[in-house]
C-alpha cells in the first residue's frame, strides 16, 4: 500500500535525546526552552525578523485576523483547505469569494477589484501547493484601497520570491506545521510578521492575552505549544535539506515518467523555486482523473483530491456561489503520492499505473 503521504521522522535516539531534556526539566508547555529555541533557529533559516511557534495553523489564521481587528468583509479564495475559509467566519467576517487563475490555482489577482466594496477590509490569499500568490499585485491593490493583506501560506515553507522569503509578503503571514506538511513539528503553526508593534500583540493573544503576571492587554486565546513538539521540529530540521532533496527527485521523477499524460501541472511563479510539498495534476477532464484515481487504488496506491469540492459552493453555513474557473479546476485536479521514503521504484510503478489507466 502506497499512501499519498507519510510524516517524516528523524531517528529515534535524536528525538529521545530531546525528551530527556524535558523530562529533567519538567517544563511540558507554556513556551519552555525548546519551543523558544524552535523559534530562533527558524526565523534563522527562513531569514525572517519576527515569528511566533503556536499550536497550528488554524490558529495562526484566527489569531491573525483577531490582531488585525478585522470585522467586516474579507476577499479570499474558494481554492484552499477549510481553515482557511472557516477562520475568517469563525472570527465574525465575511468570506467573499474570487476565483482562481486557471495556470496558477492562485486567487487570480486581476478579479479582486472588483470584488471591494466599502465593507471590505483584507485579503486573505492562499499560496496553493506552496506556489506563490501575485504578491506583487496584491500589495498594489491592498495599498491603493487601505486592505490589510493576509497570506495563508500554510505549504510554503522554505519558499522564497528571488531572494526573499514569501513569509515577507502582506501584513502577517502563516505557516502549518502538522504532520502531513514536508517539515512538521507533529502539530504546529507559524505566524510571521515584519510589525514588532503586531508581534508583541500576538504574543499577548498566543497566550490568553497576559501581558503580565496579573494584567491582561486584549482578548486573547491558548495558542501556545509543548516542549514535546517543538522537540520534533528542532529535530526534523536537522534534516530539512535532505528531506528537500528527496522531495524534489521524486518530483522530477514524476516530471519524467509523465510526459505525454492528459493533466498539467500548475505554472509556477516565474521567480520562485518549487519547495517540492506536493505533486498536484490537473487532468483534461473528469472522467481521465476518476479513471486514475480508481485504477490506482485497485493497486492500492492513494491519491487526494485537493482541494475538492470548491469552498465556495459547499459550506453548510455559508450561501453557495459558483465561480467557473475553481468549479472546474476542483473536479480535475488530485495530488499524487509524495513523501521522503517514497523511492524512485515506487514512483516509476505510480507512473506505469498512471499511464495505464488512460488507456483503458
Amino acid at each position: 500500500m502506497i499512501p499519498v503521504t507519510k510524516p517524516f521522522l528523524p531517528p529515534q535516539e535524536k528525538y529521545q535525546k530531546y525528551l530527556e531534556g524535558i523530562w529533567h526539566r519538567q517544563w511540558l508547555t507554556n513556551m519552555g526552552p525548546l519551543a523558544s529555541d524552535l523559534e530562533i533557529k527558524l526565523k534563522s533559516f527562513l531569514k525572517v525578523n519576527h515569528l511566533l511557534f503556536v499550536t497550528n495553523g488554524t490558529i495562526a489564521l484566527q489569531m491573525a485576523i483577531k490582531v488585525l481587528q478585522l470585522k467586516g468583509e474579507i476577499i479570499t479564495t474558494p481554492f484552499s483547505f477549510i481553515a482557511t475559509t472557516s477562520s475568517i467566519v469563525w472570527e465574525g467576517c465575511t468570506p467573499v469569494f474570487v476565483d482562481i487563475d486557471a495556470k496558477s490555482l492562485n486567487i487570480d489577482a486581476s478579479k479582486i477589484e472588483a470584488a471591494i466594496t466599502n465593507k471590505t477590509e483584507a485579503i486573505i490569499a492562499t499560496h496553493v501547493y506552496g506556489n506563490p500568490c501575485d504578491v506583487e499585485a496584491i500589495e498594489k491593490i491592498a495599498k491603493k484601497h487601505n486592505l490589510k493583506v493576509v497570506y495563508d501560506a500554510a505549504h510554503a515553507f522554505g519558499v522564497k520570491v528571488g531572494e526573499k522569503s514569501i513569509f515577507d509578503y502582506g501584513d502577517i503571514s502563516i505557516c502549518s506545521l502538522h504532520a502531513t506538511k514536508l517539515y512538521h513539528s507533529i502539530e504546529g503553526g507559524l505566524i510571521i510578521t515584519k510589525d514588532s508593534n503586531l508581534l508583541k500583540r500576538l504574543a499577548d493573544i498566543r497566550n490568553f492575552g497576559f501581558n503580565g503576571p496579573v494584567a491582561f492587554s486584549e482578548l486573547g486565546i491558548n495558542g501556545k505549544n509543548s516542549e514535546f513538539h517543538a522537540a520534533m521540529g528542532l529535530a526534523n530540521l536537522e534534516y530539512i535539506e535532505t528531506i528537500c532533496q528527496k522531495r524534489e527527485a521524486v518530483a522530477k521523477r514524476y516530471d519524467e515518467r509523465l510526459k505525454g499524460l492528459n493533466a498539467v501541472k500548475p505554472v509556477w511563479h516565474t521567480q520562485s523555486g518549487n519547495n517540492f510539498a506536493y505533486y498536484p495534476l490537473v487532468f483534461d477532464s473528469e472522467s481521465l482523473m476518476l479513471k486514475c484515481i480508481e485504477y490506482l487504488k485497485h493497486h492500492e496506491i492513494f491519491t487526494r483530491r485537493y482541494f475538492y469540492p470548491s469552498l465556495a459552493s459547499t459550506l453548510p453555513y455559508l450561501t453557495p456561489v459558483n465561480l467557473e474557473v475553481t468549479d472546474d479546476v476542483a473536479k480535475r485536479v488530485i495530488c499524487l503520492p509524495l513523501f521522503c521514503d517514497l523511492t524512485i521504484e515506487e514512483v516509476d510503478l505510480i507512473c506505469r499505473l498512471i499511464l495505464r489507466s488512460q488507456n483503458n
